[in-house]
């Protein structure tokens, strides 16, 4: 259980107090001299009410003392330790659920749900072979045992309310077998005949029976057929081309188990690298992906599904290791994949949260790779980007809370995964040394799985980055990463985009900056003419979102194509301001700006009022930063009371004096 406590620092240099500033002063960033900086601390607490962590060896009756800060037990022999006992007393349990959380593996993704279940007060009790563990230290109980072991599991199980997995490579058989004693497991181990295609559990071990399942439930995929010699695997090159994808039908995850043939000659040492075709082999037809999606699904026991938003997933040797969310893909797709996964976790059994690997094809189709019945790296960002995360949600689901909110509460994250570059020490180095730098990020968070030995490509922690656009998002990564041309990434991205099509109008648009200036809001201004730029029009217009902009001022004269051109290049907001030009007194390019075809809308102020549009795009961020609201209610409240002070003057001074001061 994480303890947060937040402590605030400041340091100021000027003499004068807070309390003197004017109201109209909030509107502004405050002074250079004075800073404010909170530091969070977290403390491990075991939940059990002790000061030392003691584990009982199977071999030896002996206690061992470990780490006193990190304090949780963990244990071989179950009938040894404090909780088998609370199971089978009467001590009440007040969590958001009475039901004691049992999972099968103990890696990161048992931590991470350790850490959600804390939130709730929801008890998990893991059973992992490894006595150091990632979750160990942050389980109510931890059962130093395997986990392919049937009695070990039937033991473990009987102490647990709801039985779940954090990776599914586990006896299946075992599970069919609890769930006849009535023990509670989810996902549901339950199976049908493989002669009629099997249905839950057993289908997400088996890759190939996967396939056949989600085929015969009208799931698009890609062409697969399974092969059992050398021969059939020549005919299925024949048949589907090269380069052909091979993979294993078991025990295959973050790249393991998936081989590419680029040729004929190549089939017998890709199957050999697969371990050869007693080990159970499939061949799929190699997809043109062009982007590689991921949809996190929540179903829960009463049969409701949530889908989170799609995201891209980036892999470096067969592995995850970047993810974008949402997808930079057009919301048809967005669509589509969610449909997709959608329907391919309704054609499963049990509760809990799924992840469903997709390809998106070059002629816009969305095919099912595979699912994984689990929690999953590629939803990891959810943690600080959604209003549930994953690990919360999968939890809510086998306990039988409702679901909640899949959504995302940031515009945008990336997440980044740790994996070894070096073995032992110098591994660890490099790590460190790149989570220093993340946590000098803005939005950045670091997780580490404290995993005891550092290997390549071994997955040791994941970075968070969480900001306004995916693109401004990048741009941080990449100075993370150290990338040459990326070396500032605390530089603000600009919110508010200011163009116009000549210099000649920054005497009118300065206006609009320095109102934004005012409110704090970041903001760019350029020069770009609709018809002697047009190609740097269309750039900037179609990539503002990217780069973090939110609104669009746009300032022209006379024909005034400007605002009407960039707002029929971007989803964003638009507000035109008229600039007055020699002739027709601004009217000309009022009457250009207003009359803009359906579909095609543009917010428009006053002729050479870049001000109001200025207040108008603070007005419209405002929705969304309770902060920049305040600010706006602040500059009513200041304008207000400003035309009082003059009408109360007026009244008392009278019309003459007021006009001769």
């Amino acid at each position: 259980m994480l303890l947060q406590t937040s402590m605030a620092v400041f340091s100021s240099s000027t003499s004068e107090p807070v309390s003197s500033f004017k109201p109209s002063q909030f509107l502004s960033r405050p002074p250079p001299s004075l800073s404010l900086r909170f530091f969070s601390v977290s403390i491990a607490n075991d939940n059990c009410n002790r000061n030392h962590r003691l584990r009982h060896s199977s071999s030896s009756s002996s206690l061992k003392l470990y780490n006193p800060i990190f304090a949780c037990r963990a244990s071989s022999d179950s009938h040894e330790t404090d909780s088998s006992r609370r199971k089978d007393d009467d001590s009440p349990v007040h969590g958001l659920s009475e039901k004691i959380v049992g999972v099968l593996g103990g890696g990161q993704l048992g931590r991470m749900l350790c850490q959600a279940a804390s939130k709730m007060a929801i008890k998990v009790m893991v059973l992992d072979p490894s006595e150091n563990c990632p979750a160990s230290a942050l389980a109510y109980d931890h059962m130093v045992r395997s986990f392919d072991d049937s009695a070990t599991v039937e033991e473990f199980a009987k102490r647990c309310g709801v039985l779940t997995v954090e990776i599914e490579h586990v006896d299946v058989a075992t599970l069919e077998k609890l769930e006849q004693q009535g023990i509670d497991c989810e996902p549901k181990a339950s199976t049908i005949r493989i002669s009629n295609y099997q249905a839950g559990f057993t289908i997400l071990q088996d890759k190939y029976l996967q396939k056949v399942h989600f085929s015969r439930h009208g799931i698009p995929l890609p062409e697969f057929m399974e092969i059992n010699n050398l021969e059939e695997t020549k005919r299925a090159g024949e048949v589907y081309g090269y380069p052909l994808m091979i993979k294993s039908k078991r025990l295959a995850y973050d790249g393991r188990g998936n081989a590419v043939a680029k040729s004929e000659g190549e089939l017998s040492s890709a199957i050999d690298v697969l371990g050869g075709f007693g080990r159970g082999l499939y061949v799929e037809k190699w997809a043109p992906f062009i982007k590689e999606l991921a949809v996190t699904v929540a179903r829960g026991r009463d049969n409701s599904i949530l889908c989170y938003p799609v995201v891209e997933t980036i892999h470096k040797e067969n592995i995850c290791h970047i993810v974008k969310a949402p997808a930079d893909v057009p919301w048809r797709i967005r669509k589509l994949a969610n449909d997709v996964a959608y329907k391919a976790i309704s054609s499963l059994e049990g509760a809990g949260v799924f992840a469903v690997e997709l390809f998106l094809t070059r002629d816009g189709q969305i095919l099912l790779n595979e699912v994984a019945p689990r929690p999953h790296n590629s939803g990891h960002h959810t943690i600080e980007s959604c209003y549930t995360s994953q690990f919360e949600q999968h939890l809510r689901a086998v306990v039988g809370l409702p679901l909640g909110d899949p959504s995302m509460k940031t515009p945008a994250a990336i997440m980044y995964n740790l994996l070894g570059e070096d073995e032992g020490e110098p591994g660890f180095k490099v790590a460190h040394q790149l989570i220093a730098r993340a946590l000098e990020i803005p939005g950045a968070t670091a997780h580490w799985y404290d995993k005891p030995e550092m290997r390549r490509q071994r997955k040791m922690g994941h970075i968070t980055l969480v900001g306004p656009s995916v693109g401004v998002l990048e741009a941080r990564m990449k100075s993370m990463l150290r990338e040459e041309g990326y070396e500032n990434p605390n530089e603000v991205a600009p919110r508010v985009g200011i163009v116009m099509g000549s210099d000649s109008d920054l005497p009118v648009m300065k206006d609009a900056a320095r109102i934004l200036n005012m409110f704090g809001v970041s903001t760019e201004v350029r020069i770009v003419s609709a018809h002697r730029t047009p190609d740097l029009m269309y750039s900037y217009a179609s990539s503002a979102g990217e780069r973090g902009i939110q609104v669009i001022i746009a300032g022209a004269g006379g024909a005034a194509h400007l605002p009407g051109m960039v707002a029929s290049l971007t989803p964003l907001p638009v507000i035109g301001v008229p600039v007055r030009a020699s002739t027709l007194d601004g009217i000309d390019s009022l009457l250009s700006i207003v009359q803009m075809p359906r579909g095609v809308p543009v917010a428009m102020v006053a002729v050479n009022n870049a001000t109001n549009a200025g207040l108008l795009a603070v007005r419209m961020l405002g929705i969304g930063d309770a902060d920049l609201l305040a600010r706006m209610n602040q500059y009513q409240e200041d304008t207000r009371d400003y035309v009082l002070t003059k009408a109360e003057k007026l009244r008392k001074d009278g019309w003459e004096a007021y006009l001769n001061q």
